[in-house]
């Protein structure tokens, strides 16, 4: 049985039930738990949704995305992926040189609108393409500030150096494996007010090693339950893969630690459509073997197996 799975749906159905309705940053509206525990077995599969279609390649572009350090979301444009998009875009529309039509409040307005989501829609094809055109204006636009990657990868010190913490604790695991310090943050005090797109989510994970396996586990400090969680799930259980494959462990638990998890109200139905649906055979994931390091992987070098899926569900993501 696909026991990773259940253990999400019923996240969804908790929330349903128990959740209390909250006003949030994006004034949409939630229903929201605070502190659950998800595990996940590495070891029965991949755990990737079958009860809607999840898009694995967009998973694995903004992995690498991170990996790399980037911050730019021109390589993910270049890799068809738009998930993080509307942040971008928001720092466009709302700058000095912007000299089109009034975007304030685009995603909001976008879902009630059919007429401005038609001009929305123009106005982020037209950014897009000079993302992917222009160096300049992707330089000054596409760039989302010290989110993920340069946290993972860079981050500044006090002192005005800079630590890999990625690195570091890919070496540590390697060196000194039953460590309890195997650790990489992302919450940044300085750069969480300023110097960030988007706060990071998925702030903090941890490693740990026992039996020749290698296990994570990520705290959250906000999970979007519908349309974040399952990419979150996916992308630190592809992680986990990806450092066990570099320091010979196999993989073992991914343990998914959330904060606020909160279900969007304009998320609801679809919740409830995805809770009728029955759980399919999880994939299996497949790593190229004559890459050795994850700072030399390639969106082609990971591999998804018999993923069968019921269709996708879409709901509008929350800006």
């Amino acid at each position: 049985m696909n026991t990773s799975e259940q253990a999400y749906l019923d996240l969804c159905q908790k929330a349903l039930s128990e959740g209390v309705m909250k006003d949030d940053r994006t004034n949409t509206g939630t229903v929201s738990l605070f502190g659950h525990q998800m595990r996940f077995s590495l070891e029965e599969g991949f755990p990737l949704l079958t009860t809607k279609y999840v898009p694995f390649r967009l998973i694995v572009s903004e992995l690498l995305w991170f990996i790399k350090g980037d911050t730019n979301i021109r390589y993910l444009l270049e890799h068809n992926n738009n998930i993080w998009n509307e942040w971008a875009f928001k720092n466009w529309v709302e700058s000095a040189e912007y000299d089109g039509p009034d975007m304030t409040n685009f995603g909001h307005r976008a879902n009630q609108d059919e007429v401005f989501k038609l001009e929305y829609e123009h106005q982020m094809s037209l950014f897009k393409d000079r993302i992917l055109k222009d160096d300049k204006f992707a330089e000054k636009f596409g760039d989302l500030g010290f989110v993920y990657g340069a946290q993972w990868r860079d981050w500044k010190t006090s002192k005005g150096d800079t630590i890999d913490q990625l690195k570091n604790v890919i070496e540590s695991i390697k060196k000194n494996p039953y460590s309890r310090r195997h650790i990489v943050t992302a919450w940044n005090p300085e750069d969480v007010p300023t110097n960030m797109a988007l706060p990071p989510c998925h702030t903090m994970f941890q490693f740990y090693v026992a039996n020749g396996k290698l296990s994570c586990q990520l705290y959250q400090r906000s999970g979007d339950i519908f349309l974040g969680v399952p990419f979150n799930i996916a992308g630190y259980a592809l992680l986990t893969h990806l450092i066990a494959h570099e320091c010979n462990l196999e993989p073992g638990e991914f343990i998914h630690t959330l904060g606020d998890a909160h279900i969007y109200l304009n998320h609801v139905e679809q919740v409830k459509k995805q809770l009728k649906r029955e759980i399919r055979q999880q994939p299996t994931l497949k790593i190229n073997e004559q890459k050795d390091s994850i700072f030399d992987m390639d969106v082609q070098d990971i591999e998804l197996n018999n993923y069968d899926p019921h269709p996708a569900i879409k709901a509008p993501v929350a800006v």
